[in-house]
């Protein structure tokens, strides 16, 4: 029997998937998480004065390089020319928290998932290490997958959940 787990071969080893003679075509994946903070970190942020500079500026370019580099970072993953990533962040002053959505796309015969998962874990991970001085207890949660578009398996968008 052969495992639905891709990224292992008959014998049960672990391999980088053959997407040899899948088709290219345009793929996009979107991918969203949250930092939860102190309402003062947030005033912060918000204000441009944190010691560091500006917190969502730096974590924008961080979480674009991260998406160019996810190949380098997740083993079984392919290297992917990225047409274009979009890092957006959102702050909720009721519940002190920062979003942070990424859309990653291109053109080719793998997905882009991974990209715009690792591209907001960077994001985030750099806005807590820009505010740590701070509030250590700043809390990362929710990464998730929220859609992905094309290749074999097309559309697919996560349950919408409620609060």
């Amino acid at each position: 029997m052969t495992s639905p787990l891709t990224h292992f071969d008959a014998t049960g080893q672990a391999h980088m998937v053959d997407v040899g003679a899948k088709d290219e075509t345009a793929r996009v994946a979107v991918a969203t998480g949250a930092i939860r903070m102190r309402a003062e970190t947030l005033a912060l942020i918000h204000s441009g004065t944190a010691k560091k500079g500006d917190v969502l500026g730096v974590a924008r370019i961080a979480a674009i390089m991260a998406s160019k580099r996810t190949a380098d970072l997740i083993p079984l993953c392919h290297p992917i020319a990225l047409t274009r990533v979009a890092v957006e962040f959102t702050a909720d002053p009721v519940t002190c928290t920062v979003r942070c959505t990424v859309r990653a796309e291109t053109h080719g015969r793998t997905g882009v998932e991974m990209e715009a998962l690792t591209a907001v874990q960077v994001g985030l991970l750099t806005i807590y290490d820009m505010c740590k001085a701070v509030d250590r207890g700043m809390v990362i949660s929710d990464v998730h997958l929220l859609e992905k578009q094309g290749g074999k398996s097309g559309l697919w968008q996560a349950a919408a959940v409620a609060d």
